[in-house]
């Protein structure tokens, strides 16, 4: 009944909320017309690199916001007295791209009466070079607070997941017994295997210790900014300055289209870095890699996260060639084809069978997931890759 004319054919009214309701909906979905909105046709959702439509609404409908920034403000405020923030969040998105919205978002008014989330973020750092100053301030306040609050989510379990697999990756050769790491010593005694007795004499040791202060292990986080992968880049931010605070940690944030830029001056503050960015643009692995390998000087404590939908303008031979290069010197090499919890993304299929042919296999990561990804790597063991996530 909501959003349908004269109630989809049922024969009710309504009135009180429903009507109000209904009015914010069909000012969305509906075929009020609207001055100046420029919705037609169907939903368009997102296509191509994106993966996907986000559905489509049936019959023939434009919207009927309009083009004033001070309207769509109020008709924001009432989805948020009429709907969850779940509902809202997905009915902003079809504002935006249904209706032609993103113009508006450069609205100081707009912003402070819009439901923020990654999805926002990604939008205003898509329009970041084109918005006026009396925006910027509240534009940054936004990105804030969603920041903000992705680390009181985030942070901690990181910090503690991979404080673990740093302590566990600095093997002794002397460890107490609770610290011995029975499948290395296995292995390495396997030489002092006594037939007669079925049992290995353990002659050397191999246990886990307490990690030594200073730098253990280096990562490079090399994150493509097209515009495809704007939630990858929010989330990736926000990691970076994570993994940034540990001192057993030395990170760089690299970001890339068909340039290359390195943020990793910027990562104590993660606003500054996603204001860095520019998403929108070409993408050229090959030149982003090529740097990555530059700034390498410990292979085997090092490990690289490639956060890319793989749809590759520069070299593709190169590409692959620097992948099985660091991998051969020791470099623990991560792909991840996405870092959101938008589902499975649109990827370039041929580039992700190519680098799990090299041992490098691509996968989408949600941000609950990283943590542990990124502590399988320090510690160089399989990693947590889900089944349904793995390019097949």
């Amino acid at each position: 009944m909501l959003g349908g004319q004269g109630a989809d054919g049922t024969g009710c009214s309504l009135s009180g909320t429903d009507a109000a309701m209904d009015r914010t909906l069909e000012a969305l979905y509906g075929s009020g017309g609207g001055d100046g909105s420029g919705g037609s046709g169907t939903a368009t959702g997102r296509t191509g690199r994106t993966g996907g439509s986000q559905g489509a609404a049936s019959g023939p409908r434009s919207g009927g916001l309009g083009g004033s920034a001070p309207q769509v403000a109020r008709w924001l405020g009432d989805i948020r007295t009429y709907f969850p923030t779940s509902v809202v969040q997905v009915m902003q998105r079809d504002a935006i791209d249904r209706l032609g919205l993103s113009a508006l978002l450069l609205e100081p008014e707009m912003l402070a009466a819009v439901e923020a989330d990654v999805h926002l973020v990604g939008t205003l750092l898509s329009l970041n070079k084109a918005m006026p100053e009396t925006t910027k301030n509240t534009a940054r306040a936004v990105v804030r607070k969603v920041v903000e609050d992705l680390e009181k989510r985030l942070a901690t379990r990181t910090r503690a997941t991979l404080t673990g697999a740093l302590d566990r990756s600095a093997r002794i050769g002397r460890p107490r017994h609770r610290d011995i790491d029975w499948d290395r010593t296995i292995r390495a005694n396997l030489k002092n295997y006594l037939p007669d007795h079925r049992t290995v004499v353990p002659e050397r040791l191999i246990g886990y210790g307490r990690a030594a202060r200073g730098v253990r292990k280096d990562v490079l986080l090399c994150v493509d900014q097209s515009g495809s992968m704007a939630a990858s880049v929010v989330y990736a931010s926000v990691f970076g300055a994570v993994l940034a605070s540990m001192r057993s940690l030395a990170t760089r944030l690299i970001v890339f289209d068909t340039s290359v830029v390195d943020l990793t001056e910027e990562l104590d503050d993660p606003v500054d870095v996603l204001f860095g960015t520019q998403l929108g643009g070409g993408t050229d692995i090959n030149r982003a890699l090529a740097y990555c390998q530059s700034r390498i000087t410990r292979p085997a404590d090092t490990v690289v996260v490639l956060i890319s939908d793989l749809y590759e303008g520069g070299i593709r031979e190169e590409m692959l060639g620097r992948v099985a290069a660091m991998k051969a010197s020791g470099v623990q090499f991560v792909t991840l084809l996405a870092l959101s919890d938008e589902g499975a993304p649109s990827y370039d299929r041929e580039h992700a069978a190519a680098l799990a042919a090299l041992g490098a296999p691509a996968f989408a990561c949600t941000p609950d997931l990283f943590p542990e990804v990124m502590a399988a790597a320090i510690e160089r063991r399989q990693l947590p890759i889900p089944d349904m996530a793995m390019h097949q």
